[in-house]
């Protein structure tokens, strides 16, 4: 073997060991971007709409979707050069956090949904109680 194949052989081990440590920085930075437990679940406010604004704030992704997509970026990088002695765990630790991610986003979503619908439901359900002062409001 020339010295030349074993420099390369020796760069292309350390390349790999780099992008395996970069797929999972990338992947420990989106799970850091993800909101607590506690954050979701303890949320203090004085009416239903403030909960939900508060929660749909605390369910926000900060950077945890583009940490992901780096993440998805150098291991599909090292698996298509076939860097990887073993990517399964890399894999399925990609796969979690992205269906963690879809979990949130859709979680948010509905909380969102839910925060638009609930004032106009108060409204409805006030004028529903009183039609009287909604005739009189009306006539004036």
């Amino acid at each position: 073997m020339s010295q030349s194949t074993l420099d390369d052989d020796e760069l292309f081990t350390e390349a790999a060991s780099e992008m395996r440590e970069d797929v999972e920085d990338s992947l420990d930075a989106a799970r850091a971007e993800l909101p607590d437990a506690a954050d979701i679940w303890d949320v203090e406010a004085d009416n239903t709409l403030g909960v939900l604004n508060s929660l749909r704030t605390a369910l926000e992704l900060g950077e945890a979707k583009e940490n992901l997509r780096d993440a998805k970026k150098w291991y599909t990088m090292g698996k298509e050069a076939d860097a990887f002695e073993d990517a399964a765990d890399l894999a399925e630790d990609i796969e979690a956090v992205e269906e963690l991610l879809g979990d949130i986003e859709t979680a948010h979503d509905q909380v969102g949904e839910l925060a638009s619908t609930i004032p106009q439901l108060k409204s409805a359900l006030e004028e529903s109680e009183d039609p009287e002062a909604d005739a009189e409001a009306a006539e004036a």
